[in-house]
């Protein structure tokens, strides 16, 4: 019996075939989110944002300790009004000295997130826990009630969160004009309003999205994108990075 060989060009077009159906295949098939004992999206675990957005949160090359990076500034364009830009050309400058992190400060929201640190999350029916390794850092992000009437500055400002479907959403008002966005220089007032979005999808993935809006600062609201990746390192937790101890260490030249 005479065996059909297949010609190379029909092999080809078999291969692109089978390529062109994979992802259709693999979009079908949607991640279910795991719930807690409360019926909640599971999003309890220790996070850790891997990228170079505490630098620079816009795309940059590489220079003397900074390593290049993709932004995650979505559409990599941060709507500054012009006052503001030579804000941000003077905090660029002065970044060494003036960037809260060089003094140990907290850092604020949302650069907390995607600071190089790990940070844990955890669940309770009407509240959810924030803590990062930074500074000891705590947010509490409450499931119930409204801001309170300010203005009030605080660092971390203050979370009220709510569900949109498997979406953790939090609203984050009251802040300090006193936190930066990166150690470029990126920045804001004390009017900033930022809304988090924190959407599993996967076992050890979520993605995290998060709009800025301060009508002093930019010309309208803006967006930043990045995925956070869950740390399952055995006897994975969160240490500690006690900034002050390690400053004073420098100066005592130890």
């Amino acid at each position: 019996m005479t065996k059909k060989v297949l010609s190379v060009p029909a092999v080809a077009g078999f291969m692109v075939a089978a390529l062109l159906v994979l992802p259709a295949l693999g979009s079908a098939q949607e991640y279910s989110v795991p719930r807690n004992a409360f019926g909640q999206p599971d999003l309890s675990g220790v996070w850790q944002a891997v990228n170079t957005a505490v630098w620079d949160i816009q795309d940059h090359a590489a220079t003397y300790g900074v390593p290049a990076g993709q932004g995650v500034v979505v559409g990599n364009e941060i709507p500054y009004r012009s006052a503001a830009l030579e804000q941000r050309r003077l905090n660029y400058e002065n970044r060494h000295t003036q960037d809260p992190e060089a003094s140990c400060r907290m850092v604020g929201v949302p650069r907390i997130t995607y600071m190089p640190y790990p940070f844990q999350i955890l669940q309770t029916p009407d509240q959810i826990v924030m803590t990062y390794e930074y500074v000891h850092t705590i947010r509490n992000v409450y499931m119930t009630g409204e801001h309170p009437p300010g203005p009030i500055q605080w660092w971390m400002g203050d979370s009220r969160g709510h569900w949109d479907g498997d979406t953790l959403v939090v609203d984050v008002v009251h802040f300090t004009d006193q936190t930066w966005l990166d150690r470029s220089g990126n920045f804001h007032g004390e009017g900033l309003h930022v809304v988090e979005r924190y959407t599993r999808t996967g076992p050890d993935h979520m993605l995290y999205e998060v709009t800025i809006e301060d009508p002093e600062v930019f010309t309208e609201p803006w967006q930043m994108r990045m995925p956070l990746y869950r740390r399952v390192d055995d006897n994975m937790r969160v240490l500690e990075y006690e900034c002050f101890a390690y400053a004073d260490e420098e100066q005592l030249g130890k």
